[in-house]
């Protein structure tokens, strides 16, 4: 048991250090890059190191991860406002962070309580049966077409192409996105499912920006993904052990 939890430790150390050197990365060449605005890019690298805590956290069923999740999303989505009321994109974006991941952190932290977490104690985990799948499964099939045809009329890329791969990448994305926040906030063991796709198809998304455009930007966002999609297995393998604890 004591080697088990030493090795998570080290684990989770590897995957945090891994992360933020990415991080630190992307946030210098931005910083490089940038002619104004640098205290936002300083507020977003914030933001986003506190999402690498959360992401760490969430797979060792710690509950502090609402704690770093709330500020991550909160930074997030203020930051993608203020981007659109300067004229620029980010309205899609930050209407998901604030109205549906920023509350989505209290319900978590309330159903992690119910389920026995505490700062010392991890969750009670749960798992999906046959009816939760098949209602999983057709909540991803449906919202997932019903995101691509609204994303798909505002994107300009490609157009009057039938299916536009880069829209389709996006929609899987979110729609996981979606899903994952939905089943941690709820302790679920599948959450993890969905966190490894929404990794896989960022490093998908940006394998094609790469191919496409070049850039270390895409090169970063690509280590960096998969440094999320290693703690994603590792969080799968911590919360399959708490679901058969529970069962």
């Amino acid at each position: 048991m004591k080697n088990e939890e030493k090795f998570n430790k080290l684990f989770s150390a590897f995957v945090l250090i891994g992360m933020t050197v990415a991080l630190v990365l992307t946030t210098a060449l931005k910083l490089g890059d940038s002619t104004g605005g640098k205290i936002l890019l300083l507020v977003s690298a914030f933001g986003s190191l506190m999402g690498v805590m959360s992401t760490v956290f969430s797979a060792n069923g710690n509950i502090l991860t609402f704690l770093f999740g709330f500020l991550d999303v909160s930074i997030y989505g203020v930051i993608c406002f203020i981007n659109w009321r300067n004229g620029g994109t980010g309205l899609g974006n930050a209407l998901l962070h604030l109205v549906y991941f920023v509350p989505m952190q209290f319900i978590g932290l309330a159903q992690w309580r119910k389920s026995g977490a505490s700062s010392t104690d991890k969750p009670a985990a749960k798992r999906l049966d046959a009816r939760g799948w098949l209602i999983t499964s057709l909540l991803l099939l449906l919202g997932s077409v019903a995101l691509y045809f609204i994303l798909a009329h505002f994107d300009k890329s490609a157009a009057g192409t039938f299916l536009k791969w880069s829209v389709i990448l996006d929609v899987i994305t979110l729609a996981c996105n979606i899903l994952g926040q939905l089943f941690m906030s709820n302790a679920y063991m599948e959450q993890w499912f969905f966190w490894i796709g929404v990794n896989i198809f960022s490093i998908l998304m940006w394998s094609w920006t790469l191919s496409q455009t070049g850039g270390s930007y895409a090169l970063i966002y690509i280590i960096k993904y998969s440094f999320y999609l290693i703690n994603s297995i590792y969080g799968l393998r911590i919360w399959l052990a708490l679901s058969r604890k529970e069962a």
